[in-house]
């Protein structure tokens, strides 16, 4: 629980951002929670080219693959990429000291990424990368400019070149980045990787709030309850009043 609160503070300077501090299009992520294979492949891409330096420290790989309808064996050959058992959290393979020297700063956890920033920041992040070589690693991203990790996913994705637009800010002529070329170069066509991102996304939504479809459906019982619970009190006041009236 210290844990948690610990990461919920240090997520709260990031709401401003995620809710527009940034004026930049989002692309729609359209995430289905119901679609189990995608949360896999999701499950699948994160672990093998994001969960090196990124944790979801506050899932079990027990309970995801229960979740998602991944055995027991499947989850601890495939996904288990630490030496961790299958009933402890899914931390990074990363020493947190080593990663604050290479990176500058420790790469955050993303298990509740998603409820801050929100999907469609998610999802586009994934697709913002862009070759910019004035920074450490060669890239850039359109959602979080300055950004300083390396594109993971370039060998999928390829690498996009920026679309630039000046503006005159003030009587000065500004650069901005308004958007990428399509990307070259990686094994994926623009289709595929859209997909891939779009996994990627769904997966860590699922993380961010495992009880969510859960939660949809109970709410529906509820609200039903409160309807007829609603009649049966109307009824009854009718009852006792009508005296009085």
């Amino acid at each position: 629980m210290k844990k948690l609160l610990i990461a919920l503070v240090a997520l709260v300077p990031t709401l401003g951002f995620a809710a527009g501090g940034h004026n930049v299009h989002l692309e729609k992520a359209n995430i289905d929670l119901n679609d189990k294979e995608s949360l896999v492949r999701g499950l699948d891409l994160f672990q093998h080219y994001c969960s090196g330096c990124h944790s979801t420290q506050y899932q079990r790989y027990e309970r995801v693959a229960t979740d998602l309808g991944v055995s027991i064996d499947e989850m601890r050959s495939k996904y288990v990429l630490t030496g961790a058992k299958v009933g402890e959290l899914m931390e990074n393979a990363i020493p947190e000291k080593d990663a604050a020297k290479w990176f500058g700063a420790a790469p955050p956890d993303l298990t509740l990424v998603a409820r801050v920033r929100g999907e469609d920041w998610v999802y586009s992040y994934l697709k913002g990368f862009y070759k910019d070589p004035s920074r450490p690693f060669g890239v850039n991203n359109t959602v979080f400019p300055s950004v300083g990790m390396p594109h993971v996913l370039e060998g999928l994705q390829g690498i996009a070149t920026p679309v630039i637009e000046t503006e005159v800010v003030d009587g000065k002529e500004v650069t901005k980045v308004k958007g990428v070329n399509p990307a070259v170069g990686g094994s994926m066509n623009a289709e595929e990787y859209d997909q891939a991102a779009r996994d990627i996304t769904g997966f860590l939504v699922y993380s961010a709030e495992p009880v969510k479809l859960e939660r949809e459906a109970l709410g529906v019982w509820v609200l039903g309850f409160l309807f007829i619970f609603f009649i049966v009190a109307f009824l009854l006041k009718k009852e006792y009043w009508k005296d009085v009236h």
